[in-house]
Parts: C-alpha cells; structure tokens; sequence
C-alpha cells in the first residue's frame, strides 16, 4: 500500500541541523590527467520530527556539502515520533540496503550505527534500536531508513484510520 510522503511546506520557521553522512572522492580519467571531484551525502533535521536528505557534487569538499545541504532542505518530510523513540517496529529496503528499527525504552539511546544514526539523531529520536543487513552502502541506508521513517504511522493516525480514541490504540 503506497502512502502519501508527509513532505514540509516551508523551512522558513524550522531551526535545521546539518550532519555531514559521507563523502566521497571521485576521479574522472581526462586526456590531460586526472579530474577529482567529490561527492557529498547531507542529512538535515530540526530534532523535533522532520529530516530530509540531499547529494551535493562539486570539485570542493565545502561546495559538496553545501549543495548537498540545499538538495536535503528541498526533500524534508515529518516524521511522528511518539515519546522519544517510534511507535512501532518497521523495517525497509532499498537497493541492497536492508535496515530494521524498533522502538525502545527510555534511556537506551540511539543503537544503530554510521548513515542510520545520523538520520535518527536528525529526526529527534532519542531512544531506538536500528540494525542494518545487506550493503553497507551509506546511500542506500540513508534512502532505506527515510523510507521506512516515512511508513511510520502515529497513534493518533491509527486511531483515526479505525475509528477509534487513541486510549483504545494502546488498550485494545
């Protein structure tokens, strides 16, 4: 069942945080030589529930992030998060990045490792524990754990799809 992305309108009132996930330099064999350039992957949240990822390419490091901070505020999305972790397990998979996330108590911190915890921390998630299978790909995990964040779906939300108060959500 495809939902609708919960994309953010304006950024002009969010306070984003950028996080540098991975760079990459890249060589281009020329006639004259070779051509390096580099490849930056951004991750920008306001740690209260919305993210977004950018690509930024450039023949500088900072010009890469910079682009790549500019791509992720175009592509921001809201994410529900229910007292400082998710509210339920999900998992998802993109290229041969497969990464699983389930909701922990209090005080256990963000487990989860590389390009899935800067996409956590970003959102404001405090408490989750993440794992990841298959590539190690900082892309593909970036891409995986935005789509499984944006399968996520609140209590009230559920609550509203069945018909029911959101007490009964959680007492059956």
């Amino acid at each position: 069942m495809a939902r609708e992305i919960n994309r953010v309108k304006s950024t002009n009132d969010l306070e984003l945080k950028d996080r540098l996930v991975a760079i990459n330099r890249v060589t281009k064999v020329t006639k004259g030589g070779r051509t390096f350039s580099f490849a930056a992957i951004v991750v920008v949240g306001n740690e209260d529930g919305v993210v977004g990822w950018g690509l930024g390419k450039a023949g500088e490091v900072i010009t890469a992030i910079s682009k790549g901070v500019e791509a992720a505020k175009k592509n921001l999305v809201r994410i529900p998060i229910h007292k400082g972790t998710i509210p339920h397990e999900q998992s998802a998979k993109y290229g041969g990045a497969e990464i699983i996330i389930k909701p922990a108590y209090h005080g256990t911190g963000v487990k989860a490792g590389g390009a899935m915890r800067a996409v956590l921390e970003s959102v404001g998630i405090t408490d989750v524990l993440a794992k990841s299978k298959g590539s190690s790909n900082p892309h593909n995990l970036v891409k995986a754990t935005i789509l499984a964040l944006n399968e996520l779906r609140s209590p009230a939300m559920v609550a509203q799809n069945r018909g029911i108060t959101v007490e009964k959500v959680f007492n059956g």
